[in-house]
């Protein structure tokens, strides 16, 4: 249960990392190839289906990615320790509602993804996606674990 919580999180830091470094804009394409790469493979989409599935697809993890990316921005100078001694309830209460609705958003933003779908691919492929995404992911992260502790 607690790694369900976790995961989230340590992914969201990760990508914070890699949306910070402009010279790792090759890095980020690198690993946008092999997303590509591994969900084709995995729903097993038809070229028919790909077609309109991938424009879709893009659109919505362009908008995922502009709003953690707003999110990031607008957060991230609030969490440093001096931030945190000097925050007061209200602006915490404040700084809890901005993230909370974040992600508002970024599940809107999935939810209207998932409806854009219907249609296009199966609903069992649809589910696959979710599953996909959450394999790439964890496949991502432990990879980059895997490099931080050899070094």
């Amino acid at each position: 249960m607690k790694t369900k919580k976790i995961l989230p999180i340590i992914l969201f830091l990760f990508s914070i990392h890699l949306f910070s470094q402009p010279q790792d804009k090759e890095k980020r394409e690198q690993i946008r190839t092999l997303k590509v790469g591994f969900l084709t493979t995995e729903l097993s989409l038809t070229s028919d289906e790909a077609a309109v599935f991938w424009p879709l697809y893009n659109a919505y993890d362009s908008k995922q990615n502009e709003i953690r990316s707003k999110k990031t921005k607008s957060l991230i100078d609030k969490m440093d320790d001096q931030a945190f001694a000097k925050m007061s309830e209200k602006e915490a209460i404040a700084l809890l509602a901005q993230s909370e609705s974040y992600e508002e958003e970024l599940f809107k933003n999935r939810r209207k993804f998932i409806s854009s779908l219907k249609g296009v691919i199966s609903p069992i492929k649809i589910i696959k996606l979710k599953k996909a995404e959450d394999n790439f992911n964890k496949k991502l992260l432990k990879q980059y674990r895997d490099k931080v502790l050899k070094k």
